[in-house]
């Protein structure tokens, strides 16, 4: 009697893992990146053991959180060392938590703060590694800042946190989810206003990205977290008169006083910063949509037939979404009149992105990025510092314009077949 062979075995299906691991460690950058912070974390607890601390502003901080949680809620009466409370209500919130969690004492904050650091550089290298803009070697560049690793553990500064809050909302806006995005950058604005640099570039994602519908939405989100804070707090923050001490700017030092304080200055800068701004809208970030009016005139028409059945939606580039928020916020730095040394920690991280985003040679970007690192390190800055510092960024700002502007939507056919991979 001949037996029967055994029916062959069906394959066991592959066990699917989550498609943003499995995507991210098809990259090759991802051990790199890896261990950039295994070895970063290494080093900001070295700093934090043996760099002594640098009183500036912690215990004004913290005299300021005690009025807030002793129950006062007179804007003006929140006071301490450096003078009167001049950040947005979030402030008070995160840092009465920081006191609550440390007992308002240095040693723990900066272990708190460097914990603060390698999160907010893993979020970082995660926008990195999802453009694809750079180098593996480059990412390197993230980590060697002298000055940003002093404002984060020896300073403690809230810059640190609307930084990392920033990045945050930049990395939910890479898979579209604008909504989320939003909320997560009130937050971050709530703690500190120079987070607004990057709303002319958000706004006009937005209206790329979403309908009508979903921008309103989105931005009502965004307003109440604000409003929940306390609208007297935030309207009494939001002091856009205030001047800044020339002594404390690295740049525009090389200006006298008498000028660098006068209204005269502040309204060119103004001037300066919206006519970058509406250039690079038009004949870069607009240029595939036919510039600037031809893409608010076609968002006009498909609001007037009410298309909002996602037929005319599109997904925007990852590249896209990046260039445009650092190129943004980067156009409100050189237009800055004061720039104080925590105010590095406005743009660092942009820098490699910015510069690769570039036509220079590599040498020269290496160059500019290590230009940028010394100015920030000269205590004081003087004349000479801070025109360097100027010249710098305008080199930057010249590369970033004369670099070709990318397709600013992904192809519907390809992002489609590659969901279904996942």
């Amino acid at each position: 009697m001949a037996l029967r062979s055994a029916p062959p075995r069906a394959a066991k299906p592959k066990p699917k893992t989550s498609g943003l691991t499995s995507e991210l460690f098809r990259n090759p950058k991802v051990p790199f990146a890896l261990a950039l912070i295994f070895v970063d974390a290494i080093l900001v607890a070295l700093i934090i053991a043996y760099v002594p601390y640098t009183k500036i502003d912690w215990d004004a901080y913290m005299s300021q959180v005690s009025g807030f949680v002793g129950g006062e809620r007179d804007y003006s009466n929140l006071k301490g060392d450096t003078g009167p409370l001049v950040y947005p209500a979030g402030f008070l919130y995160v840092y009465s938590a920081i006191q609550y969690v440390t007992g308002g004492e240095v040693y723990p904050a900066q272990i708190l703060f460097g914990l603060l650091y390698i999160i907010n550089l893993g979020i970082v290298l995660f926008i990195y590694m999802k453009t694809d803009a750079l180098p593996w070697w480059a990412l390197s560049l993230l980590c060697l800042s002298k000055r940003v690793h002093s404002i984060f553990v020896l300073r403690l500064f809230n810059d640190c946190f609307a930084t990392m809050l920033l990045h945050a909302a930049m990395a939910s806006l890479l898979y579209q989810r604008w909504h989320l995005g939003l909320i997560i950058f009130s937050g971050a604005v709530s703690i500190k206003m120079n987070v607004l640099l990057y709303a002319p570039s958000l706004f006009l994602l937005m209206l790329k990205g979403m309908d009508i519908i979903g921008v309103i939405s989105a931005l009502a989100g965004a307003a109440l977290v604000q409003v929940s804070w306390s609208s007297t707090i935030i309207m009494l923050a939001f002091n856009l008169g205030r001047v800044f001490i020339h002594f404390w700017s690295v740049n525009f030092k090389f200006i006298p006083e008498p000028l660098f304080v006068s209204k005269e200055l502040a309204v060119s800068l103004l001037i300066a910063h919206l006519v970058l701004l509406a250039a690079f809208t038009h004949y870069r970030w607009c240029k595939h949509e036919g510039g600037l009016l031809n893409f608010l005139h076609s968002r006009f028409l498909s609001l007037k037939k009410s298309d909002n059945s996602g037929s005319s939606f599109k997904i925007l580039n990852k590249e896209h979404i990046v260039t445009t928020m650092f190129v943004g916020n980067f156009i409100g730095i050189v237009c800055a009149r004061s720039l104080h040394y925590q105010f590095y920690s406005w743009y660092f991280y942009s820098l490699p992105y910015l510069l690769w985003r570039t036509p220079f040679p590599t040498l020269l970007r290496i160059f500019l990025f290590i230009g940028v690192e010394i100015c920030w390190n000269i205590y004081p800055s003087n004349a000479y510092s801070s025109a360097l510092l100027l010249c710098l960024h305008l080199v930057i700002l010249w590369g970033l314009w004369s670099a070709p502007s990318e397709y600013p939507y992904v192809d519907h056919k390809a992002h489609k077949e590659k969901r279904k991979e996942k």
